[in-house]
């Protein structure tokens, strides 16, 4: 007998029998297109190999890649084996070479992967693209290891197609609270006094240490064991994108890209192999029409984890409820009487 979940578990995890009508939603490519329109703002059911040689060239705005890491790690009955290097070196110039014409020439990518393939990916990207840095991120999930470091970090390539390309640096500026504000003539100086604290919007670095990973009282979390949180998607998308770009994800997953890209007016396109991927895809994508929101992303700013944003609530004994995480996080609170 399986076990209920909690009221708070908003894991989304519905069978591919129970999701038919989500699943009807994808399309199959099966001949060449030489028009978007049957595939944009689409999910693509079908193996990325055999799918790419079929779509049409010079469309695509921005490319944001999540492959298999070079792990024997199993994906819903589909075992991904680990390759020795040379042969996830042209495993990962197979996938690039057919992503590489479908990219405008003023085109981005950005390709996710662990400390391991990053040496692997990011020589191998640079034999296609100009490649303009590495991010790293922090994840605060994961298991410590006996023998040694705990891997808390993953990597993110971003490169382009040519010189010119998108980078909308205002868009992503992060907004962090100003512990000791300075003032010069009895004004701030580079920061905002708001009554809801001093805050400044500082440029961000290529080390971001301010993502979530989906977890399962999150409304994005699903069952896939690899998903990467919208936080992190819609920071490269709002950086090197614009609103009605086309955002290409050749490696969907449970659809992250593709749910950004409506929340934040993109046109997208995924492709997907696996039906159940594609069935939680689909849902996140439905609730995206009445749910815009991305956790950590709130009138146009990101905010740090954990930063504090202290609220009055009226009362007679005048209860101060400060809250430990950013708007749209989860909502633990100590109340001050």
């Amino acid at each position: 007998m399986s076990k209920a979940k909690s009221s708070r578990n908003k894991t989304i995890d519905l069978t591919v029998e129970e999701g038919k009508e989500y699943l009807n939603r994808c399309v199959k490519v099966d001949v060449a297109q030489v028009a978007v329109d049957g595939i944009l703002n689409r999910t693509i059911l079908g193996d990325t190999f055999a799918v790419m040689p079929l779509l049409p060239r010079n469309y695509v705005d921005l490319v944001i890649a999540d492959p298999p890491y070079n792990l024997t790690k199993a994906f819903n009955g589909t075992t991904f084996s680990k390759k020795t290097v040379a042969e996830y070196e042209e495993y990962t110039r197979k996938w690039l070479s057919l992503v590489y014409p479908l990219m405008k020439e003023d085109a981005s990518i950005y390709v996710c992967c662990d400390w391991e393939t990053s040496l692997i990916i990011g020589r191998v990207l640079g034999e296609f693209f100009t490649i303009r840095s590495r991010i790293t991120w922090q994840r605060e999930k994961g298991r410590g290891a006996a023998a040694n470091w705990k891997n808390g970090l993953e990597d993110v390539w971003f490169a382009t197609k040519s010189d010119k390309y998108t980078f909308n640096l205002d868009a992503v500026k992060i907004r962090k609270k100003v512990i000791a504000p300075y003032k010069v003539d009895g004004k701030p100086k580079d920061w905002d006094e708001t009554v809801d604290g001093n805050y400044r919007n500082t440029c961000p670095s290529n080390f971001w240490d301010d993502i979530t990973i989906p977890f399962w009282s999150m409304p994005e979390n699903t069952a896939h064991p690899t998903q990467k949180s919208e936080k992190l998607i819609a920071k490269i998308m709002l950086a090197s994108s614009n609103p009605s770009d086309v955002v290409f994800d050749p490696f969907l997953g449970s659809g992250t890209t593709s749910v950004v890209a409506k929340k934040l007016g993109r046109n997208y396109i995924g492709i997907e192999a696996n039906e159940q991927y594609c069935v939680w895809a689909e849902k996140r994508l439905e609730m995206a029409d009445s749910e815009k929101s991305i956790q950590g992303y709130v009138d146009g700013v990101f905010w740090e984890r954990n930063t504090c944003s202290e609220q009055p609530v009226q009362s007679e004994k005048k209860k101060r409820t400060i809250n430990f995480n950013k708007p749209n996080d989860s909502t633990d609170q100590l109340t001050i009487l």
